[in-house]
């Protein structure tokens, strides 16, 4: 197309197979459009195109992306705010016309197979080497390695004992982002040892919904003892968030860049999404609050209507 759109916060520049989008780094914009600058998103990568009425006189441009085409959005699992999606271009309501036209020449370039999850990632992620300020300790990743030095003042007994941690990404199955909006915001490696992976939610499933049963660790005070039924303060393959200390615009793209590495040295990483497992939690308030959770990945894309039903069920036959 070779037209540029200008919005807030963001400016989308229309190439012949991808549109480049180039963020504000103004202090009104979000950090972590900031930390971004820009992306390049083949069209490949999309599923489809959304134009919907804003807040205060503005029209929203949304492309949609693939389930498992950007490595950022798989490791977000539906947790970011509206205001720190990527994919939105905000608009003044008078030029909801123009932005109808861009979201109408967005449809014709689609990719047939849009509908399918991709089988690679297809939006590079945020390069290496890459550091943020955790809670406990201080995270920091090579491109090949992943570390975590903890800190005198914030880490666990446990995490002291087991002494600071260095993971090689091949070590790793996948990892889990859990925002430092929540109130009990982590990262967490998943050791090859532990649970299958579903990529397009950044690690297992169930490691994103809650605890899975019978996983297991590297690196841990004791081989074998199961690390995401851990708390997140004893787990030495897990930095804790909190006030000021990993925050999206850090922690995020870490994760994702952490995320794409490892799933660029799994075998057969192009292959079909591994099995779900159960988490085997049977407390009534917790279940409420995983389906919850799934109903979020689900109305994010993440979620296929199949996998939330069977899941959803899966849940429920635990009470």
């Amino acid at each position: 197309m070779g037209d540029v759109l200008a919005g807030i916060h963001a400016t989308w520049e229309f190439d012949t197979d991808a549109v480049l989008i180039r963020f504000e780094r103004g202090i009104r914009a979000p950090k972590l459009f900031q930390s971004l600058r820009e992306r390049r998103i083949p069209y490949a990568a999309l599923s489809s195109v959304t134009l919907t009425p804003g807040k205060r006189n503005t029209v929203v441009l949304r492309a949609v992306p693939r389930v498992g085409a950007d490595p950022l959005v798989e490791a977000a699992a539906g947790q970011l705010k509206e205001g720190y999606d990527p994919y939105r271009l905000v608009l003044p309501a008078e030029r909801e016309v123009l932005a109808e036209y861009y979201a109408d020449e967005l449809r014709t370039v689609l990719d047939p197979a849009s509908d399918e999850p991709a089988d690679r990632f297809l939006v590079a992620a945020p390069e290496a080497p890459m550091s943020f300020k955790a809670y406990d300790g201080r995270a920091g990743f090579d491109g090949d390695r992943v570390s975590f030095r903890w800190s005198w003042t914030g880490a666990s007994s446990t995490k002291w004992k087991a002494g600071d941690q260095t993971f090689r990404v091949g070590e790793l199955a996948g990892i889990v982002w859990r925002s430092p909006e929540a109130l009990d915001g982590y990262l967490r490696l998943i050791p090859r040892t532990a649970a299958p992976v579903d990529h397009r939610a950044g690690g297992s499933l169930d490691d994103t919904l809650g605890p899975v049963a019978g996983e297991g660790e590297t690196g841990g005070p004791a081989a074998g003892e199961p690390s995401a039924s851990r708390a997140a303060d004893q787990d030495p393959a897990a930095v804790l968030f909190g006030l000021g200390y990993g925050p999206v615009h850090e922690s995020l793209p870490f994760a994702a860049a952490v995320l794409e590495s490892v799933r660029r040295t799994q075998p057969g990483s192009g292959g079909p999404a591994p099995a779900l497992v159960s988490a085997g939690r049977r407390d009534p308030a917790d279940i409420a609050e995983r389906i919850h959770h799934l109903g979020e990945l689900h109305r994010a894309g993440l979620v296929t209507d199949a996998e939330f039903s069977a899941k959803k069920a899966e849940l429920l036959s635990e009470l």
